[in-house]
């Protein structure tokens, strides 16, 4: 993948075929390596490759508590999947999950902690929320001693080994990484000939017709604003303004727009935002990275653990049965979110506006590339601050 520089800022664009066919084999040695060292161990409770006394010890006192308390996002489809794949790996434990927005559960936990609640033992969610409010707000506990199986602590079997976004890589667990493409359109309305530029998106034509994920808030809009804002210019966006943006922080309301031609394009929308149509046959896509490029993000997948939590066994089970392949082919088939293990595949993610870190770039690009890192915490909250300025109340 090649990088380009635009007003100094590096910024990727989709040049990835030797990328993709370079990491495909990396992938599938991985795969071999790992499905001989399944058939030699024997795939029972060793092949999670941990002690395996203590890992009992673990997995019974986590019975004992009976449950695990996790928020998680706003998918009906990923609480379901999530809930019948845990549970009947460990039966004796509940898998209680709260789906919603990032604001909503960050709202709720935080208030709860404040009033000496102790309830949820796991938020995972995005980037914004989980630096501003879980970290920023020190109700979060450190992640490494929730770690327990090799097969998860072991940074080799990870695409950039541990990986947090909090300065001090103890109190976040990044096990998503991938590039997007999550503006999308209805093939009925718009072209994606129409739009290979940002620019195109100042063409008349499209005036009351582009729809935003309100990026005021947390989120996918919110990162796409702070992307524009970086590489655009706030003159660009002052002019994007200016075509009527249809705002909402409702997903389900811009997505049934989008399919129903009220709108020709979304921004901040993750697929997951429009599962049900896409499935439904509706012809809703995301559009090819435009030539500017765009962005690395996690999603949804970062992890954390609040502090005190009430259920500290279980909690160890649902993060090393998560972060374990299992989970993250769970994950990433649900979300089409891309986890960073290298032994799931996520070559399919790309068509779902998910392009895996893994799979295109190396390290060192993404670092250039990310939006997620707390080290980035200032140009997001001047991001915001923009959108709050320049958006109508």
């Amino acid at each position: 993948m090649e990088i380009h520089s635009v007003n100094g800022n590096a910024i990727l664009k989709q040049e990835v075929g030797l990328s993709m066919a370079r990491s495909y084999k990396r992938h599938q040695m991985v795969v071999c390596v790992t499905a001989l060292a399944i058939l030699f161990l024997g795939f029972s409770q060793k092949s999670w490759g941990a002690s395996q006394d203590k890992w009992k010890e673990v997995v019974e006192a986590g019975k004992k508590e009976g449950k695990v308390v996790v928020s998680i996002p706003a998918s009906s489809e990923l609480r379901k999947e999530l809930e019948g794949a845990f549970e009947q790996r460990f039966p004796g434990i509940d898998l209680e999950l709260f789906p919603g927005t990032a604001s909503k559960m960050l709202r709720r936990i935080s208030d709860e902690f404040q009033a000496g609640v102790r309830y949820f033992d796991i938020h995972i969610g995005g980037a914004g929320s989980m630096i501003t409010g879980f970290v920023g707000g020190r109700i979060v506990d450190t992640i490494e001693p929730n770690l327990v199986l090799p097969e998860v602590k072991e940074p080799k079997n990870w695409w950039g080994g541990y990986m947090g976004i909090d300065k001090e890589k103890r109190f976040t667990y990044t096990f998503s990484a991938f590039l997007v493409s999550n503006f999308w359109h209805n093939t009925k309305s718009a072209s994606a000939d129409e739009l290979r530029s940002y620019d195109d998106l100042l063409n008349p034509k499209w005036k009351g017709k582009i729809g935003w994920y309100d990026p005021r808030q947390p989120g996918a809009g919110a990162q796409a604003w702070e992307f524009l804002w970086k590489h655009k210019g706030e003159d660009y966006l002052k002019r994007l303004v200016t075509q009527d943006l249809q705002l909402s922080r409702n997903p389900r309301v811009l997505a049934e727009s989008l399919a129903r031609e009220k709108l020709a394009v979304t921004i901040g929308m993750n697929y997951y935002g429009f599962r049900s149509f896409v499935e439904a046959g509706m012809p809703l896509k995301p559009l090819p990275i435009f030539k500017e490029g765009t962005y690395g993000t996690a999603g949804s997948g970062i992890l954390a653990i609040i502090k005190n939590h009430p259920h500290p066994n279980a909690t160890k089970v649902f993060v090393n049965w998560l972060l374990s392949k299992e989970g993250q082919e769970v994950w990433t088939k649900e979300l089409s979110q891309p986890t960073r293990r290298w032994d799931v595949d996520t070559q399919w993610t790309a068509k779902f506006g998910s392009i895996a870190a893994k799979d295109n770039i190396s390290l060192e690009q993404w670092n250039k590339v990310e939006q997620i890192s707390e080290d980035n915490e200032a140009a997001a909250k001047a991001a915001t601050k923009s959108a709050r300025s320049l958006l109508p109340d």
